[in-house]
């Protein structure tokens, strides 16, 4: 399993070819060698992938834009081949989906035929969880439900948000064994009595269970994410979570 570096934690600093240049840089620099391309600026997908040549980062996955995936397709699936990243990823269902059965059932049906289409060219549409898909209708999980209603598409889960939504993180790792080459190493901690998200083992998941589902599942590429770094350096916080998975899972 590589560790891998989701660029949506530094977006603040990808909005310009300049600034996407010295972000990949310090990326590569801290150790990482893949990276997910997410809220990144208009750069455009031949700079992103000379830079990303120039200091040896594979592309992976990306977040898309939901509506491009669905309404330019063949656009998109080119878009990505340029990049060299094999897993286009929504990072959540538009809302307009969200909030009842009915919705997912919509979803389901509108993004199916799209990661039919995909898997035939040769690439995977990778699904990523928050907390919402985790609620139960009628006794099913949401996220059960798209995964099932979606054999050709891939699952990216987000070890906070599956944390978040009250589902054992390793368990469910395990239900979708062979789907989830790529995840999101996010960590969960309390401060001040709320939830926040911290660097990498430096809050409260079950770390150990959660390599170990991964392994046992063929995960390829753990890309670490903070949403949030609150008063930190969101660079440093990178850096702390490589270094504590480096430590962990090669020494």
């Amino acid at each position: 399993m590589i560790i891998g570096a989701q660029l949506y934690t530094l977006r603040d600093f990808t909005q310009t070819i300049k600034d996407f240049d010295t972000t990949v840089k310090r990326c590569a620099e801290m150790g990482y060698t893949v990276a997910q391309i997410s809220k990144v600026g208009a750069i455009g997908e031949k700079n992103i992938r000379a830079i990303a040549d120039k200091y040896g980062v594979k592309l992976v996955v990306t977040h898309t834009d939901p509506a491009r995936i669905l309404h330019d397709t063949p656009y998109v699936i080119e878009e990505h081949q340029v990049m060299g990243a094999n897993y286009i990823g929504i990072g959540a269902m538009p809302m307009h989906y969200r909030g009842c059965s009915a919705g997912f059932e919509r979803f389901i049906e509108d993004y199916a035929p799209v990661a039919r289409q995909i898997k035939e060219a040769g690439l995977f549409l990778v699904y990523h969880n928050h907390a919402f898909e985790f609620e139960l209708f009628d006794g099913k999980l949401g996220m059960d439900m798209i995964l099932e209603g979606m054999p050709d598409a891939q699952f990216m889960p987000d070890t906070f948000w599956v944390q978040a939504g009250g589902v054992d993180v390793a368990e469910y790792l395990r239900r979708y064994a062979g789907r989830i080459d790529c995840v999101h190493f996010k960590d969960f901690g309390i401060k001040g009595g709320e939830r926040i998200m911290t660097p990498v083992m430096e809050g409260n998941l079950n770390w150990p269970g959660i390599f170990a589902a991964c392994k046992e599942g063929g995960t390829k590429w753990a890309l670490v994410e903070q949403d949030t770094c609150y008063d930190d350096d969101p660079f440093e916080c990178m850096k702390i979570s490589y270094d504590n998975l480096r430590r962990e899972l090669y020494e």
